[in-house]
């Protein structure tokens, strides 16, 4: 998470459960990030996060620049380092 924060990235997780779960969970395993709640999957979708059923959510890291632009988009959960030099570099 420092790392994330040195280089100006605000993480936030996003999947389909409730607020209230949500709220549970982060507290539960002491999340210092926001989870978004996406339950008709709108965000996923428009992120080409769905798995091939539809339904199922595929871990996908998005970095967008403040100027809205994508700097960095990639399936699964790639080395935090990655991100970082990648997202400053301003490259995808």
């Amino acid at each position: 998470m420092a790392k994330l924060q040195r280089a100006g990235i605000q993480p936030f997780g996003v999947n389909p459960a409730g607020v209230d779960a949500h709220f549970n969970y982060a507290t539960k395993l002491g999340f210092n990030f926001p989870l978004l709640s996406d339950p008709d999957r709108a965000i996923a979708r428009a992120y080409h996060a769905l798995k091939d059923d539809g339904q199922g959510i595929q871990r996908t890291v998005y970095v967008v620049a403040r100027d809205g632009t994508i700097a960095f988009a990639q399936r699964g959960a790639p080395p935090v380092d990655e991100i970082v030099a990648v997202a400053s570099n301003g490259k995808s």
